[in-house]
């Protein structure tokens, strides 16, 4: 079946010669490998700085439920190459490491998907990646649970809500305040300190690591901690 779909790179590895494989966080049809032919070969059809991380595509597909590996038959950038600097790249790198190690090869989630797209395209916030993660952890069905009150005012990352006790998993209580006032915000939250941000980035990821099996070894926070001043 060929079908036309927008789609997000989350990730390329060198396949043959000239090509790439590419992992796609497709609109249509969730996240899907493909094999591109000819990327990597001077003066090809389609040019590998397409494949950028996050890269946002206009792309017509040949998809079959049968195989893992499908093929691309036309691609072409939604938006204008815009401007690189230092804090876009780290964030975009960020947020492919988020949705690369938490998305499976399953079922279409195009409400994440319109919200990835519209925070990728321009980003530069430096609340960005707190507000990410708790995005995207509500739409994957891990949001933490916001029962915080003056009997339950410490964050436990293993239960995933607000407890009354301390144990080895619980947030202190200044990083568990913090935590609740980002899940009140709707929208993002300004003025909290370059410290509690890095803090609650690290405490975040963490909580990502015992809810979903396959994320670890995460590292793109450490350029976002020496990034964003």
């Amino acid at each position: 079946m060929m079908l036309s779909t927008p789609g997000l790179v989350l990730h390329t590895t060198p396949y043959g010669e000239s090509s790439v494989i590419a992992k796609v966080f497709t609109r249509q049809l969730g996240v899907r490998s493909y094999i591109v032919k000819g990327v990597r070969r001077h003066g090809g059809g389609m040019k590998q700085n397409l494949f950028a991380p996050l890269s946002s595509l206009d792309m017509v597909v040949y998809d079959s439920h049968k195989s893992e590996l499908n093929h691309v038959k036309e691609l072409a950038p939604r938006h204008p190459d815009s401007a690189s600097d230092p804090v876009g790249n780290a964030l975009r790198f960020f947020m492919t490491e988020v949705l690369y190690k938490s998305l499976r090869e399953e079922e279409p989630m195009p409400e994440l998907w319109d919200y990835v797209e519209s925070s990728e395209f321009g980003v530069r916030s430096s609340e960005l990646p707190v507000c990410f993660l708790l995005r995207v952890a509500h739409y994957l069905g891990i949001e933490p649970l916001d029962n915080y009150s003056v009997r339950e005012p410490l964050f436990d990352l293993q239960e995933g809500r607000f407890v009354s006790s301390p144990t080895e998993t619980t947030l202190s209580p200044s990083l568990s305040s913090m935590l609740h006032e980002y899940l009140l915000a709707t929208d993002e939250r300004r003025g909290a300190s370059l410290t509690d941000r890095r803090a609650l980035i690290d405490a975040l990821i963490a909580y990502y690591q015992l809810h979903l099996s396959g994320f670890r070894q995460f590292h793109s926070h450490e350029i976002l901690h020496t990034i964003l001043k």
